[in-house]
């Protein structure tokens, strides 16, 4: 009888799972003291949250820039997923404390929505840390489906709405990506990226109409999770029916998981001169940015005309992925992700229990009308970040622009650099709307305080970190760098 071989615990090397495992724990400690310990207050939820996620963020960072693998070698912990796990990490720590605004709203009051958030920061960082593409999928339905069931928390008519809708195209999202992943193991009997690309460029890539295919599904997929055009009609809805922090959330930690998905597959092809693929990613970068700008034109409430000009952000960095330019990918997520987190903080600050100025939206334009009469310092603070956001010099993302744009330059896409270019003009009359609206208008209130009725102090200490970062962009750029190219050397 032929004995069953052992497997030791240091052949698994754990330490590849450690931060999934960490915040796992956290999501299943907060489930159990809820059960046994009702009604703890989101004051305890928001601290247990937070120090899961700081240990995660922590180990992370420890690791320095050794490469591990683990879990028969399904696991992958090299410099591209840590960097990725710090920024989701990160992000996820400045959303947190926004859940101590002054208003209580309904999904402050289950644990069960601290929980769903640890187990999405562990989905997420499962997505980033791996190549096998089960793995992957395992990642992104459960971080996908956390997400969902957080927005429908919110407990209104168009919270419920945007959840189903996102749930609807996610599922279509998901049949792509299975049928792709399944494509390309009919096509190398291989799961593993790495070795799916191997293999296929042993016959030169052959059937290339088979190749094609898959790749065509998972780039539906991962469009989708990137809300790339055509694939962003969900987008403006979720953020309409999402309160703000998520609705800000959603726009850097699942698109940062999804572009590091997109690098791992789609570059290894670029590097071997697949040419229509190149192309596939020109095309859908140039769209995608022109007509999100074109469409964030004519919006009239600001956390719309906010998704239309993530989407924008999503095509600048997908020409990074395009030109293999990783380490301008995450300067930009980095300068990025402050800058958009302080702008949805302080539409945070600003909600109102009903809509005053709009039938339909919380934050129209009009609403900001005079506000640097009335609220001054909310004025100010709300221009910075519009400032940034339109990539106007000296602020954050202008530097990740640069990066990015420089990257696309020396790799001989000239055109495609021209194109951004215009793009990045366009982007600044929406973003200078805004500013317009707050400092040349007639004020819409005479009471300032309505622009504060959700305000208090953890969620003023988000925006001030947020603010500082991006007003001293100029000086944090260079540190920046060093800290991806150390990961990423």
């Amino acid at each position: 009888m032929q004995s069953i071989p052992l497997i030791s615990v240091e052949s698994l090397n754990l330490i590849t799972l450690a931060p999934m495992i960490l915040l796992s724990l956290g999501a299943l400690f907060i489930i159990c003291v809820d059960m046994f310990k009702k009604n703890l207050g989101r004051g305890f939820y928001v601290t247990v949250t937070s120090l899961f996620l700081i240990g995660a963020l922590v180990y992370t960072v420890s690791m320095g820039d050794q490469d591990e693998t683990g879990f028969f070698d399904m696991m992958l912990l090299d410099g591209m997923s840590k960097l990725a796990q710090i920024i989701i990490f990160v992000v996820t720590l400045l959303f947190v404390p926004l859940a101590l605004c002054k208003k209580e709203f309904a999904e402050h009051r289950f644990a069960e929505y601290f929980a769903l958030l640890l187990f999405m920061s562990a989905g997420f960082s499962f997505m980033v840390s791996t190549t096998n593409l089960i793995l992957i999928f395992i990642g992104l339905e459960t971080a996908s489906l956390s997400l969902y069931t957080m927005i429908a928390m919110h407990n209104r008519d168009k919270s419920i709405e945007a959840a189903l809708k996102y749930f609807t195209m996610g599922a279509l999202a998901s049949g792509f990506y299975a049928f792709g992943a399944m494509m390309f193991y009919a096509l190398t009997a291989s799961v593993d990226i790495n070795e799916i690309v191997l293999r296929l460029s042993d016959r030169d890539f052959s059937p290339m109409i088979g190749v094609l295919g898959a790749l065509s599904l998972i780039l539906g997929a991962i469009g989708f999770k990137l809300s790339l055009i055509p694939f962003h009609t969900w987008m403006p809805d979720v953020y309409e029916g999402s309160p703000a922090p998520l609705a800000g959330y959603i726009s850097i930690a699942p698109k940062v998981a999804a572009f590091i998905v997109a690098a791992r597959i789609f570059e290894p092809f670029i590097a071997h001169q697949i040419v229509w693929v190149e192309n596939m990613l020109y095309i859908l970068a140039v769209v995608t940015m022109t007509l999100s700008n074109l469409m964030a034109l004519v919006q009239s409430d600001v956390k719309r005309m906010l998704a239309f000009s993530s989407i924008s952000h999503a095509a600048f960095i997908l020409c990074a992925v395009l030109v293999q330019a990783n380490s301008a990918m995450f300067i930009y997520w980095i300068l990025f992700m402050f800058a958009n987190m302080g702008a949805f903080a302080l539409l945070w600050a600003a909600r109102n229990s009903q809509n005053l100025y709009d039938v339909r939206f919380q934050h129209p334009f009009v609403k900001f009308s005079g506000l640097i009469k009335t609220a001054p310092v909310t004025a100010v603070l709300m221009a910075l970040f519009m400032l940034s956001l339109a990539g106007i010099p000296p602020f954050s993302v202008f530097w990740g622009k640069i990066y990015i744009m420089s990257a696309v330059i020396n790799s001989g896409y000239i055109f495609l650099a021209v194109i951004m270019a215009v793009n990045s003009a366009i982007a600044v009359y929406y973003y200078l709307k805004l500013i317009v609206y707050m400092f040349l208008r007639d004020p819409a209130a005479q009471d300032g305080t309505i622009y504060a009725q959700n305000a208090s102090l953890s969620v003023s200490v988000v925006v001030g970190i947020t603010a500082a970062i991006t007003l001293t962009a100029v000086l944090l750029v260079e540190p920046a760098a060093r800290l991806a190219n150390f990961f990423l050397q």
